[in-house]
């Protein structure tokens, strides 16, 4: 029961913290040179969160900040590096896909229903390669 309760947490933990959008503009802004205002208030908010989490979840949402850390990290050394080509649709792309990431984990979390999040995860590829495709068009 405490192993299962440690995975939920960290898993969850780790799909609510990655998947934001606040996570996704937050970093490419930071990657794009245009100030981390967005992670810091990220990183509030998801401190907040995670003493929720924790409560209810166990120790597992503390280990959630490496997959964070990672995450974030990448989008952001991505951003700094292909800034020409990220554009304003590719940033839309990645928002709402991890909006919709986001609700698939609070039905989740709220047990309203079983959605498979993580079979979704390719969306957050997938997406942003349909949204290049497209707009070349």
């Amino acid at each position: 029961d405490s192993k299962e309760k440690f995975i939920t947490g960290f898993v969850n933990a780790s799909l609510v913290f990655t998947i934001g959008p606040l996570a996704i503009l937050g970093a490419l802004s930071d990657g794009l040179g245009q100030g981390i205002e967005q992670l810091a208030t990220k990183s509030i908010l998801d401190g907040f969160a995670s003493l929720a989490f924790a409560a209810s979840l166990g120790w597992g949402v503390a280990l959630s900040a490496i997959p964070v850390g990672l995450w974030q990290g990448l989008i952001t050394v991505l951003a700094f590096s292909i800034g020409a080509v990220v554009s304003a649709p590719l940033i839309s792309a990645l928002t709402a896909t991890g909006g919709v990431l986001l609700l698939g984990v609070g039905l989740r979390l709220l047990q309203i229903r079983q959605v498979a999040v993580g079979n979704m995860l390719p969306a957050l590829i997938v997406a942003p390669l349909l949204t290049l495709l497209l707009t070349s068009l």
